[in-house]
């Protein structure tokens, strides 16, 4: 069962292959409806259930989560014999035309950037407003530059709990200013609020109208140019030295386009689940229980993402910082 509904369905979707007797798989987890709060320990609660029944849950199996996790892995695997710091750095370089638009689902999208801040740092998770540290960041390739702002993100925990020699995890996004601004005044109407109103006799939640208001993301692919750069940078040990790697994919916006008519955000999280599917179909990541992505080898998941459209590439950096 591939579950690419919205985050709040996770668990009954679980409970579903549970009774049903089949896998699962998911590309980001599970999210009260009531409440703008990413954790896994409602899914990783299922572990027991899972492997009990002899079945998989794997969950993460999108860009990020997902591809990131398996960046990762893969170069903590080949690159390092210990990883200290992750920076997760997600820029979408593409401009659809529209003064305020987001690529994926509106609800969630809003939700996850003005959800405060965690970063690992130290041996604990620490809690600061969302959006309030700022970088500029200068992407491969000729992508450009941008600013990013750090957030949290659900594989800061997974990535943090598998890899526990992790001293420092951040995660980054790029957003412009204008997208920026909209945001904020949204927010201070009352617009990108998750609870429920009364308006003439109904209730309504004022971030699903909004959602409703927006342009449809669906619809930002044949108006959608440019490119998204998506990788991590990992510092850590090999042989006694310090050293740092990059690994990254860039992906285009009309290129995807022109293959599956959906910009290229859809096409880096539609993939990747694709892949994670193929890896379980073909036994390579099959294990009673409930695991995320990088709990697996990620070999065969780098070589299918070079096969299927998200060729990627690993560069070792003489420096590397974002304090600003």
């Amino acid at each position: 069962m591939i579950n690419v509904a919205l985050p709040y369905q996770d668990l009954t979707i679980m409970d579903a292959c549970l009774e049903a007797g089949v896998h699962y798989m998911d590309t980001a987890n599970y999210e009260p409806l009531d409440t703008a709060k990413f954790e896994y320990k409602w899914q990783w609660a299922y572990q027991e259930r899972f492997e009990k029944a002899g079945l998989t849950a794997l969950l993460g199996s999108g860009f990020d989560p997902g591809a990131t996790n398996v960046f990762t892995a893969y170069v903590a695997k080949h690159y390092f014999d210990e990883i200290h710091e992750l920076d997760i750095i997600d820029v979408n370089g593409g401009d659809h035309g529209y003064p305020f638009a987001t690529n994926f689902n509106p609800e969630i999208n809003i939700r996850e950037v003005t959800a405060d801040c965690r970063h690992w740092e130290n041996g604990e998770f620490v809690t600061t407003p969302a959006m309030s540290k700022k970088a500029s960041f200068t992407c491969p390739e000729e992508v450009g530059t941008y600013n990013i702002y750090r957030l949290y993100h659900e594989e800061l925990e997974s990535l943090t709990k598998h890899y526990p020699t992790l001293k420092r995890a951040q995660f980054w996004m790029s957003f412009g200013d204008s997208y920026l601004k909209h945001l904020e005044v949204l927010g201070n109407v009352g617009m990108t609020g998750i609870e429920a109103i009364e308006f003439n006799g109904q209730e309504i939640v004022p971030i699903q109208l909004l959602a409703h208001l927006l342009p449809d993301p669906s619809t930002l692919g044949p108006r959608t140019v440019g490119r998204t750069c998506i990788g991590v940078v990992v510092r850590g040990i090999k042989d006694g030295k310090e050293k740092i790697v990059y690994c990254y994919n860039t992906c285009d916006h009309q290129k995807c386009y022109q293959e599956v008519n959906s910009q290229a955000v859809s096409y880096t999280t539609g993939v990747p689940a694709m892949i994670g599917a193929k890896q379980m179909l073909e036994g390579n990541w099959l294990k009673p229980g409930v695991w995320n992505i990088e709990q697996f080898d990620p070999d065969g998941f780098m070589d299918d993402m070079n096969k299927y459209g998200l060729p990627w590439k690993v560069i070792e950096l003489d420096e590397f910082s974002l304090e600003q």
